[in-house]
Parts: C-alpha cells; structure tokens; sequence
C-alpha cells in the first residue's frame, strides 16, 4: 500500500510570489529615493548665500521706495505751502496799488514794498517751477523722456540701459527694409519715402526711442548709424558725448533718425572702431542690428557673398571690440541669415551684455 505524499506549505509558487512582491518593494524604494536625491540637488542649486543676498537686495528696494514716497510727500507739502503764499502776496500786491491809487501821492516807501513783493513773487515761482520739475521726474522715475509703447510693452528685463556713456549703433543699411530678401530688394528700388515707412525701420526707430526714454539723467550718450560709412545722428557732434538731461538734443537726435533713409550693405569694422576712437571710451555698448556684415569698407565691387564669407567678416569686426565694454544686442532676425543669432549671442556673452531676439510687434 502506497504511503500518502507530504504536502509542503512553502510550496515553489509561494516563493515566486514572495520574490515578486519584495522585488516591487524594492523597485518603489529606489523610485522614491531617487526622487528625492533629485529635489536636493535642485534645492542645492540656489546657494544660501544667493539667497542671503536677495533678502538684502529687497530690503534695500524697499528702503528706497519709502525714502522715494517720503520725498514725494515733502515735494508735494512745499509746492502747496509755495502756491498759499503767492496768492497771499498777489492779493497784497494788489491792495498797494488800490492805496496808491486812491492817494494819488507818490510814496517812495510803498514803490518800494511793491517791487520787493515783486521780486519775492518772481523767486517764489521760479522755486514753484523748480519744485514741479522735481515731482515730475519723481513721478517719471527720474527720466528725461518718456515711452510706452502698445499695451505698456516694457517687458525687456536683463538689457543693460545704464551708464555713464551710452553708445547707441544703429544698422541704417538696406536689409533693415524687409524681414525677407526678396522684399528688401524690392523695397531698395522704391522712392525714399516708401522706404523711409517700412514696417522694419520704423521698429527699429521705436526701439531706439524706447531706449533713450530708459538713460539715467546724469548719464551721456551719442547715436551712430552706420552701413557702407559710420556717422554721428546729430551733425557736428562726431567723437563728442552728448549730456542726457539735454532733453532737445536727444529730441534732435531721434528727428534726424526718423529722416535717416536706410540703404548699402553692412560695415559692422567701421561701426565697431567708434567704441575705440571716442574719449572716453562708452561703458554701455548698445547695437540694432539684423544680420552678419557684408563688407569690411566704404565700398565693393563684389555683388554676391557667402554665408561663410559673412562670418569672417564678422570675426573680423570683432576684433575692434576693446575688452571691459559690455555690448548689447537687438537682434531684428532676417530671413537666411542663419548664424547671425549665434555670432551676436556668443559676443553678448563674452562681453558681459546682454541678447535680444525682438519680436515683430515690439515695443
């Protein structure tokens, strides 16, 4: 007679099982571990010090904007205790006349008090027309000219405006007509007033206008525009910088920038030599600019040019560069020119300024 067979509980199947579900435990285990090493090295990219540092810049911020608060109030508390006596020295400058009228008697003494309430009422305006220009630049934010474009587009953070010598180039040649060269060389044969109203050109007027509406007060500048030739936007006044607070100048200088007709090829050598040859050398390099150079002088005789042939013009450029001068780049992108973007990136970069791609509707 056959013996029965033992059944045993830890059988291969329970085992498997087992082996699976400590194996899924595991596999979560290192999932939720790897996560969290992830977060930690996020966290661990802002430095406590960075951070530190930020607190302290707010703090600052907010300091100045209370002792920017408290001087506007003091501002506005004089202007209104200037007007107060001005109508109380008007209404006694007119009460001595009635006397003298009346009396019909010269009195030296009252022709005196007359003319000293005349010159308190002359210093007390010229002080009041002071104090308004004060509120008004507190108001504006200490700035000469005012912008704003559709929708208060001032939205470019990281562009480096300031400065103590601000120098703006301008590309005035004639691919700044069209976004596409098809529509660039039909544009180029068209009348100067047609050319003078493209869409691209007059962006980039904007963008100027934007920008000078942004200089500190105190600062100076000067505007080149440049194609086959450089020159100065404001006649007489090449290798001079011009004073910011010098509202009809920097007015001039936009007019005459309106009335510049855009035409020729690309000398980006010439336009870069103005940052060595003007004394002082400009702190703030700001460049317009929608494509690599297409010459490196006043004048060629060739008609065609290779992207290839463009970049070592460009190379070529940049060695007018003196080192320490951040350059700013608007870049208005035109169809083709494909390393254009890269060339003027990498030259932010090295410079220590700053690159903008600018979009159709800006500012």
């Amino acid at each position: 007679m056959r013996k029965k067979r033992q059944t045993d509980i830890f059988s291969l199947s329970f085992l498997d099982c087992m082996c699976c579900g400590f194996g899924a435990v595991i596999l979560l285990f290192m999932i939720i571990n790897s996560q969290v090493k992830e977060q930690i090295n996020i966290d661990q990219l802002i430095p406590k010090n960075n951070l530190s540092n930020l607190k302290l810049e707010l703090l600052e911020s907010r300091k100045e904007l209370i002792l920017a608060k408290s001087t506007f109030d003091d501002v506005k508390q004089k202007d209104t205790f200037i007007n107060d006596e001005l109508d109380r020295m008007i209404v006694l400058l007119a009460k001595l006349k009635e006397e003298i009228k009346n009396n019909n008697i010269d009195s030296s003494v009252k022709n005196e008090s007359i003319e000293k309430l005349k010159l308190d009422i002359k210093k007390l305006s010229e002080e009041r027309n002071a104090m308004l220009s004060v509120t008004q630049r507190l108001q504006s934010g200490e700035k000469v000219r005012n912008y704003s474009g559709e929708g208060d587009r001032q939205y470019l953070t990281g562009l480096k405006v300031g400065g103590e010598r601000i120098l703006i180039l301008v590309d005035a040649s004639a691919s700044m007509l069209d976004r596409k060269i098809i529509n660039i060389l039909r544009r180029r044969n068209m009348s100067d007033d047609l050319k003078l109203r493209s869409s691209k050109w007059r962006q980039a007027i904007s963008s100027v206008d934007w920008l000078t509406a942004q200089f500190p007060q105190t600062s100076k500048f000067q505007i080149y525009t440049f194609n086959n030739m450089t020159q100065s936007i404001i006649d007489g006044s090449d290798g001079d910088w011009i004073d910011v607070g010098n509202g009809d100048q920097l007015e001039q200088a936009l007019k005459n920038l309106r009335r510049t007709i855009p035409d020729e090829g690309t000398n980006l050598k010439d336009a870069f030599s103005i940052i060595n040859e003007l004394n002082p050398r400009p702190d703030n390099v700001i460049l317009l600019i929608d494509s690599l150079p297409t010459m490196n002088q006043s004048s060629t005789e060739r008609g065609m040019i290779t992207g290839q042939e463009r970049l070592n013009l460009y190379y070529e450029a940049e060695t007018e560069i003196p080192s320490g001068i951040p350059v700013n780049i608007l870049l208005y992108p035109m169809e083709g020119d494909y390393n254009a973007a890269i060339a003027y990136w990498l030259l932010a970069y090295r410079t220590g300024g700053s690159f903008m791609s600018i979009s159709k509707d800006w500012p």
